[in-house]
């Protein structure tokens, strides 16, 4: 069902349930470029601990050889097919809201859900982005400055990440994009919520000032995850007085990252966004609550960690 102004808002989580021991939950993930997402061992291993049945099955884009315009022909076949909800991720985020029945008030207010729970016949959306980056910025960095900062990609994920920096405290925020319109909407949509002073939208021209002056990197572009390996900007930008947030995860050291604590940099991986997303996620398509270290300590085991052998890591 097309989005239209009689869809509902819907609070903003949460479901909730009593035990049901051996109950069966059918979820998902849409994106492209995703075999390599740990969200089908996180569910299920936690649902398993919880005394719950849940398969978690990946709908790659470019496996199926789909645009992510069929987003909203997966959703509607995932609802078909019994699953209680799916997660979305890049490039499907946005393009996902005109499909939905619902949203709730932070999925609208962000203008992208990476969370599909399928309830009573309807789709809700949720967006669990903006609360997994703040728990984990807030675990990971705490005591940074935060005057002003960088924020590279103005998509989906960006815009959550964008809301929860300005949200922790962020001054002034320089948002940029290579689709310079885009990243445009998302300063105006910012600016309207937190004042037109704390937001700005930067093009490639005026990067080099805006890192001068930063205290604070937040790269939110899908350069440098395992499909889509590299740096979006001249690392020479970097300066060691910087901390430099990451949302990948795979790998969980990207090359920004690396260089980045080379160059003496605060650093803060996508991996604690990604558990802390996944179990707010979880908790939406499940009623249950999940056990947020639990999940940590299981991610940790799950992708290799930098400098260390998996054992060794504690989250």
């Amino acid at each position: 069902m097309w989005l239209d102004s009689a869809s509902v808002v819907v609070n903003e989580p949460v479901r909730t349930k009593g035990p049901v021991r051996g109950e069966r939950f059918l979820l998902g993930l849409i994106g492209a470029g995703i075999r390599s997402s740990a969200s089908p061992p996180l569910h299920e291993e936690e649902g398993e601990a919880l005394g719950l049945r849940c398969l978690y099955q990946l709908i790659d884009l470019e496996e199926l050889g789909l645009p992510a315009e069929a987003v909203g022909e997966l959703l509607s076949e995932a609802q078909r097919m019994g699953f209680a909800g799916v997660n979305v991720t890049h490039p499907c985020k946005q393009l996902a809201l005109e499909h939905l029945d619902e949203l709730s008030p932070t999925t609208r207010a962000l203008g992208a859900a990476n969370t599909v729970v399928f309830e009573d016949g309807r789709a809700v959306g949720y967006n669990t982005d903006r609360s997994g980056f703040s728990r984990s910025f807030e675990r990971g960095l705490a005591g940074v400055p935060l005057g002003r900062a960088v924020l590279l990609g103005a998509g989906g994920g960006g815009t959550a990440v964008a809301h929860a920096a300005l949200s922790l405290g962020v001054r002034e925020l320089a948002v940029v994009d290579r689709d310079e319109e885009r990243a445009e909407r998302l300063a105006h949509a910012l600016a309207a919520l937190f004042g037109s002073e704390r937001v700005v939208a930067a093009n490639g021209d005026s990067l080099e000032g805006h890192f001068a002056g930063a205290d604070g990197l937040i790269h939110a572009t899908p350069t440098g995850m395992a499909s889509h390996p590299g740096v979006p900007f001249p690392l020479e930008l970097l300066r060691r007085e910087m901390w430099v947030a990451d949302i990948v995860y795979v790998p969980l050291e990207t090359e920004l990252l690396r260089r980045a604590r080379e160059l003496g940099c605060r650093t803060l991986d996508g991996g604690g966004m990604a558990v802390y997303q996944a179990a707010a996620s979880f908790q939406l398509f499940t009623g249950r609550q999940p056990d947020a270290g639990r999940m940590l300590r299981h991610f940790a085991a799950l992708v290799p960690q930098p400098g260390r052998s998996n054992g060794q890591q504690e989250r």
